[in-house]
């Protein structure tokens, strides 16, 4: 499930280093207010088997924003969308949001107009086409091609040979996390955007918006849709256009 928040501003821009940072702590903040032992959860040890955190957002978004040089463009109306593949956090992500007026994105005020529900796709035919909005981001082993590690901070791209096993391997570890299907796999790639690198705690974490073909039942498909693809989703990566 999803939480769009409709909301206005007289802000123009936003640094870049502020489009998906505020996002985590918003969420956090949310859950310390209405649910503060499921936040401490998260953020402690994790949920289910492997440890997950089962939150997603993505970046502000404002169609009619001039575009700003140096700069990420806001303005007027727009939406910040949030969710979660368990309803009661999407639930407790609304009524949370539903209790302010304002929302401070990394520093730029935005005025809250509705806040609502949005259900994911069907998926009935057990295939899903999704795209994300921000960079999808993996680690993979840190081997070289003779299997020695040369590194602990190995971020993949799409076309990385490693890129493909990692992810499908990512989006299983999320179904078995959920208590889902877990025979989930990605078909192909069809297209990959932009590197872009993020700041969002300690570092960059760079990597590239995609789009996939995912096969899985439908439930595991609706609850990716929900959380996002590959790593780092709470911090604002890999969220699935609507």
């Amino acid at each position: 499930m999803r939480v769009r928040i409709e909301v206005t501003t007289a802000a123009t821009e936003l640094p870049w280093k502020s489009v998906l940072a505020p996002g985590r702590s918003l969420a956090y903040d949310v859950l310390a207010r209405v649910a503060p032992e499921a936040g401490r959860l998260f953020h402690g040890s994790g949920f289910g088997p492997h440890g997950m955190v089962p939150l997603g957002h993505g970046a502000p978004v404002f169609p009619k924003a001039s575009r700003r040089r140096g700069a990420y463009a806001i303005g007027g109306r727009g939406w910040v969308e949030m969710g979660s593949p368990l309803f009661e956090v999407a639930a407790i992500l609304q009524q949370g949001i539903k209790e302010r007026e304002l929302l401070d994105w990394g520093g730029a005020a935005f005025r809250i107009l509705k806040v609502a529900m949005v259900e994911p796709p069907a998926f009935d035919t057990g295939t899903a086409r999704l795209r994300t909005c921000t960079p999808v981001v993996m680690k993979g082993s840190g081997r070289d091609e003779s299997g020695t590690r040369t590194t602990r901070q190995a971020w993949l791209l799409p076309a990385d040979p490693e890129f493909p096993a990692y992810f499908q391997g990512n989006l299983r570890r999320k179904a078995e996390t959920l208590g889902l299907d877990p025979d989930v796999s990605l078909s192909r790639i069809t297209w990959v955007g932009a590197k872009r690198s993020f700041a969002v705690g300690q570092g960059l974490k760079p990597g590239a918006p995609i789009e996939v073909e995912l096969t899985g039942s439908p439930q595991t498909l609706q609850a990716i849709w929900s959380w996002g693809l590959g790593q780092a989703n709470a911090a604002g990566f890999g969220w699935i256009s609507g």
